[in-house]
């Protein structure tokens, strides 16, 4: 007669190899957490440079309707922002008084102070602004139109920007790591 009568054949619970398989299977499930995380995040800061880009954009836009008879003081040889310098002249013309030349300077150097982060200070430093962010104001000659771009150096590669938009090649090492946005504004009338 046996002496436990009421234990099964088999053994009960777990094996170590068992609880080693779990932990192998909760651990891949927690690494794909964290890589979900830091694309969340890296997406954020991405569309954080984009919404940043788009309202320094839209700045210069608006400086040049309401400063339009100075609208060839805004176009700038280089770039502004990240290794830019501000224009100290402005070029000389007959419809254009000191005052309109002097607002144009002003209005650049004021972008200029933008594009390096100046419309958020956290601590005493400037933390609004785009990774290296460079702004350019060109001027289609044949038709008149003012091209305002804002370029930046994204987290990530995906596509070139336009050729459309030469601000800023060759600075970002890659151009699919360059960021662009652009607006055309169009000056009506110089009176």
């Amino acid at each position: 007669m046996s002496a436990h009568p009421n234990l099964p054949s088999a053994q009960q619970g777990s094996s170590l190899i068992e609880v080693l398989v779990t932990l192998v299977i909760l651990m891949l499930g927690m690494m794909g957490l964290v890589g979900l995380m830091v694309q969340g995040q890296r997406s954020q800061m991405e569309s954080y440079q984009r919404v940043q880009a788009l309202v320094v954009l839209q700045d210069m836009a608006n400086r040049i309707n309401v400063n339009h008879k100075a609208a060839g003081c805004y176009v700038t040889a280089s770039y502004l922002g990240s290794g830019g310098t501000v224009p100290i002249a402005c070029p000389a013309s007959p419809v254009l008084t000191a005052e309109q030349s002097a607002r144009a300077l002003a209005d650049l150097e004021e972008w200029q102070n933008l594009l390096l982060g100046s419309g958020e200070v956290a601590g005493g430093s400037n933390v609004g602004a785009m990774l290296g962010a460079r702004g350019c104001v060109t001027v289609d000659a044949t038709t008149g139109v003012y091209q305002v771009s804002v370029v930046w150096q994204g987290t990530g590669q995906t596509f070139a920007p336009p050729a459309s938009i030469p601000c800023g090649s060759g600075l970002y090492g890659s151009e699919t790591l360059r960021r662009a946005v652009s607006v055309p504004v169009q000056i009506t009338s110089l009176s």
